[in-house]
């Protein structure tokens, strides 16, 4: 069954004097439970792509279907709503927000979703003790390596358990063995069931996914599948 279909998308950006056509004509589906990689040149319209699916923008013209509801004619209210109900985010900069320890970091999804606070506190518990940050809880981003930062990231955008995480360069700011971790618990995420779409300009990384999409000057010009 299909999480999102993306059908026959554009995105141009008017700049002025200049328009920019970011994707031409886009048709993609993406798979409950699997992981999707999208790989591309900078400029080739894969963040852009991963921006319309993560509704942080709309299209031009064409249609996203999201969990069976068109997304691409919704108001901004309306995108929120399903934002917060169905997707988690891990960006390559983390995000997170300085003034706001672990657990705090963590809470801010369900803050939007009206969870209590108690609730909130015990679930952002739970998922920072899932990501071996036990001992972290009360620290700053500042006091927290990138690896540590990132998987305060991850439990971020498990906490309103959303169907699908929309990952970002999840490794790029971090060394090796911190990478290794993440993308292991990409993996882990996966086997219990969640969908992942990750853009990564690195091919190690992409190994990780079933289907790999390549696009180039913002058209999809080779989706690969794993054997």
């Amino acid at each position: 069954m299909n999480l999102i279909e993306i059908r026959n998308v554009t995105k141009i950006y008017d700049l002025g004097d200049v328009k920019v056509n970011a994707l031409r004509g886009i048709n993609l589906e993406i798979k409950e439970g699997e992981i999707l990689v999208i790989m591309g040149p900078s400029g080739s319209g894969k963040s852009t792509l991963l921006n319309l699916l993560g509704l942080l923008d709309k299209p031009t013209s064409g249609k996203i279907i999201l969990a069976g509801k068109d997304v691409s004619s919704m108001n901004d209210n309306e995108l929120a709503k399903m934002r917060n109900r169905f997707i988690g985010f891990i960006f390559q900069q983390f995000n997170l927000l300085p003034r706001m320890n672990a657990i705090e970091n963590v809470e801010l999804p369900m803050v939007y979703a009206g969870i209590p606070k108690k609730e909130r506190t015990k679930r952002a518990k739970e998922l920072l003790e899932k990501m071996g940050l036990e001992n972290r809880m009360h620290h700053l981003p500042s006091q927290l390596s990138g690896g540590q930062q990132q998987r305060v990231a991850i439990a971020r955008a498990l906490a309103n358990s959303p169907k699908l995480i929309l990952a970002d360069e999840p490794t790029g700011n971090l060394d090796s063995r911190s990478g290794d971790m993440i993308i292991n618990i990409l993996k882990e995420l996966n086997k219990q069931g969640m969908t992942i779409v990750v853009v990564t300009h690195d091919s190690e990384i992409a190994k990780i996914g079933d289907r790999i999409v390549h696009i180039k000057d913002g058209k999809i010009h080779e989706i690969e599948v794993k054997e």
